[in-house]
């Protein structure tokens, strides 16, 4: 069983009487450990499938497993639940909050999980150990360049150690050296047995991840894989080629 498995998801709104497929009959699976990337243009669905995958929105029709739990009839508080034990966000604007350090920030996600001060502190500081910047606990954002806020923020999503991360544009708010940077620390990440998901509309950056999957139209339009590579072509019986 993948970790992750969409069967034929759909999202459709209805605008003025017309029907708008954002998503359309889109399967997918993600395997525990993959670096995958997912790719396309503005209004081409990506950021609708992300949504999805990481329980931040529900699907129209189709049904979505992530790490054996089914989650298209899942009540809001019980997506909550999955979105903080299972899954990690990284997104272009980082979200961190100005009037907490950089500690406070890391140690959000835990707040609600029943840990002790101490047991929060402790696991915080072994995120930003990950990303090196345990030197960096006490400063506010404010106080640290754009990467080291976008590496706060991958802290912060590995933090509950969850079984996928999705990463939204995360360099799209960096210099090209920086963006170098993080992306190197999600390959680092992803070579540590991590289970990442980079959204991206650059091809430059979706080439770093062996598996790329290209949205167009609110489909499946190119799905490179290197596991596929290299393998025997099975014709069907009776088609000559």
């Amino acid at each position: 069983m993948a970790l992750v498995e969409l069967r034929n998801v759909s999202k459709i709104y209805h605008l003025g009487g017309e029907e708008i497929r954002a998503l359309d009959d889109v399967s997918l699976d993600i395997e525990a450990g993959e670096f995958i990337s997912i790719i396309g243009p503005s209004g081409s669905g990506k950021s609708t499938l992300m949504h999805i995958l990481g329980c931040l929105d529900t699907p129209t029709k189709g049904t979505i497993q992530i790490d054996g739990t089914m989650i298209q009839d899942a009540t809001a508080r019980q997506l909550a639940g999955i979105r903080n034990r299972k899954i990690g966000f990284v997104f272009q604007f980082f979200n961190l909050l100005p009037k907490l350090n950089v500690l406070q920030n890391v140690e959000l996600p835990m707040v609600y999980g029943g840990l002790s001060a101490r047991a929060r502190r402790d696991r915080a500081m072994r995120a930003l150990q990950m990303v090196d910047l345990e030197n960096r606990s006490k400063h506010r954002p404010m106080q640290l360049s754009g990467g080291q806020q976008q590496r706060v923020a991958i802290a912060r999503a590995l933090v509950n150690d969850p079984k996928i991360v999705f990463a939204d544009e995360p360099t799209g708010n960096l210099d090209s050296h920086t963006g170098e940077v993080i992306l190197e620390l999600l390959r680092k990440l992803s070579q540590e047995g991590r289970t990442i998901a980079l959204v991206t509309h650059d091809p430059e950056i979706a080439a770093v991840t062996p598996r790329r999957i290209e949205i167009r139209d609110g489909k499946i339009s190119r799905h490179i894989d290197p596991k596929l590579a290299g393998q025997p072509r099975v014709e069907p019986v009776g088609v000559s080629v």
